[in-house]
């Protein structure tokens, strides 16, 4: 496929070969293109504008790759619920590594394209519903500021897929820094032997963090700054009240970025216990467990570097405790400081965290909508009616007054803070599902129309402000599925 920019220069297949497997995509029978990202292809320097629809479907279903597309599928393994397991792409192959105008390095990987050697028995197939909705909210969180992995295209196969039922077949083109996962590491440790798991040390730096080459223990060095980054992370998330689903250690990348939408969704009612997946039936990846699970999964990193942070592996055990033990201090102060944005506080008081705990204890309490509270406390006039008559909220609100006349900066900055951190839209669960369905009956309408809301989270445009709403009792999400 010519003329689309693609530019590969693929380093991943210098790595020792047990970490990936050549292969090419499944042929789809009748694919067709349903959803193109172009505004995300432009700042890739790509364009597909020259190419007929079902040119474009070809493309992006693996029939016809660009030049330069070698694809693999990368071995890796993961700690699921806590149980360690050896995993791979078991339907997902890497074209390879598109080097954009900016300067940057794409993984573009094809999603739902046919069975691997890491299947295990899986049809290696996804289905229109997950593939949508990872693109729906991939975006979503670009735009909501939120580092994430993209979507450039989902295209449909013309093949059915036997799920609990027949579905249709889809595949989805997704855009990362890189597919790395501490799993990734976990697999290298564990099977391959210290040379190959070196190799991915020295590999890992040099593509995400160079400024760490030359450091005198390049292992430790990699372990604090992937939990600066994962810390970053998890506060974005709970600044938005976002649930990832499946926090396992297989989706948790060495760039920062979020990886994975199975079933993740975003909390409309504040409830810190709150789990959508379902099959979390414990609640292990619960909003508030979020960051615990971060130190956890980081903790199984740190287990895969230790012959190369001392080779006394006593000694060893005690840095990298020393460095995991520091997550909940990290994580802390990023989440006191975007607590603080979202109220619009500069500076710090030692009042500040009683009082953000105090209204998280009352949105708790009165079943209160986080989104939504938290943009009507960022509006100029005081919210009024509803619960925020009540006199807990009033006495909270005099309080919160009385802290920002401390900001020594005029109001309008505070509320300037708060617009940038507390979002209008949030791709509302019930929103998502009535997307999907009506995807599945063939109108993508819907879909689109919730895509172009979420394109400016920070604004309250009037043409969307119906996606605001919360759900009504019958149309409440309780559960989401990851569509394998």
């Amino acid at each position: 496929m010519k003329g689309c920019g693609f530019q590969f220069d693929t380093t991943y297949m210098a790595l020792p070969s047990q970490l990936f497997t050549k292969g090419r995509p499944d042929q789809a029978p009748s694919p067709k293109i349903v959803m193109l990202n172009s505004a995300l292809a432009t700042s890739m320097g790509l364009t597909f504008s020259h190419l007929t629809k079902k040119e474009q479907a070809e493309l992006f279903s693996g029939s016809r790759l660009p030049k330069g597309a070698e694809p693999f599928s990368q071995a890796y393994a993961g700690h699921q619920f806590g149980y360690f397991n050896i995993l791979g792409d078991g339907r997902a192959h890497v074209w390879g590594e598109h080097l954009g105008p900016d300067g940057e390095r794409y993984d573009i990987q094809s999603k739902g394209s046919g069975r691997t050697p890491y299947s295990r028995g899986g049809d290696g197939k996804a289905t229109l519903g997950p593939m949508l909705r990872e693109y729906l909210i991939s975006e979503a969180m670009h735009h909501l500021k939120i580092p994430t992995t993209r979507s450039l295209a989902v295209v449909t196969t013309g093949e059915p897929i036997l799920r609990e039922e027949l579905l249709p077949g889809a595949l989805l083109t997704r855009v990362a820094s890189s597919h790395l996962r501490v799993g990734t590491f976990s697999f290298a440790a564990n099977k391959l032997g210290e040379k190959v798991a070196e190799k991915l040390i020295d590999y890992t730096i040099e593509r995400h963090y160079p400024a760490l080459i030359g450091s005198r223990n390049k292992a430790l060095a990699l372990l604090e700054m992937v939990m600066d980054k994962q810390a970053e992370l998890i506060t974005h998330w709970m600044r938005v009240g976002f649930i990832h689903g499946v926090m396992n250690t297989d989706n948790m990348s060495l760039s920062g970025e979020t990886l994975d939408y199975g079933p993740c969704a975003f909390m409309d009612t504040y409830d810190p216990h709150t789990v959508f997946s379902s099959i979390d039936d414990l609640g292990r990846y619960a909003y508030a467990n979020q960051p615990k699970i971060a130190q956890w999964n980081l903790a199984r990193l740190a287990e895969a570097l230790l012959p190369w942070i001392d080779h006394n592996t006593s000694h060893a055990t005690h840095l990298a405790t020393e460095i995991i033990e520091q997550f909940p201090k990290i994580y802390h102060k990023k989440w006191l400081t975007m607590m603080r944005s979202k109220l619009g506080l500069f500076g710090e008081q030692k009042s500040d965290e009683p009082l953000i705990v105090d209204l998280l204890d009352w949105l708790n309490n009165n079943h209160a909508d986080y989104t939504n509270t938290f943009w009507d406390i960022s509006q100029k006039a005081q919210p009024i009616g509803g619960l925020y008559a009540g006199k807990s909220f009033q006495a909270w609100y005099l309080r919160w007054q009385d802290r920002r006349k401390q900001n020594r900066k005029p109001l309008q900055s505070s509320i300037d803070l708060m617009q940038k951190n507390n979002p209008a839209l949030i791709p509302r669960n019930h929103r998502v599902e009535q997307a999907l369905q009506a995807a599945h009956a063939g109108s993508f309408t819907p879909f689109k129309q919730l895509l172009a809301a979420l394109e400016k989270p920070y604004e309250d445009r009037a043409l969307f402000r119906a996606y605001r709403a919360p759900p009504s009792p019958s149309e409440r999400v309780y559960q989401t599925f990851c569509g394998t």
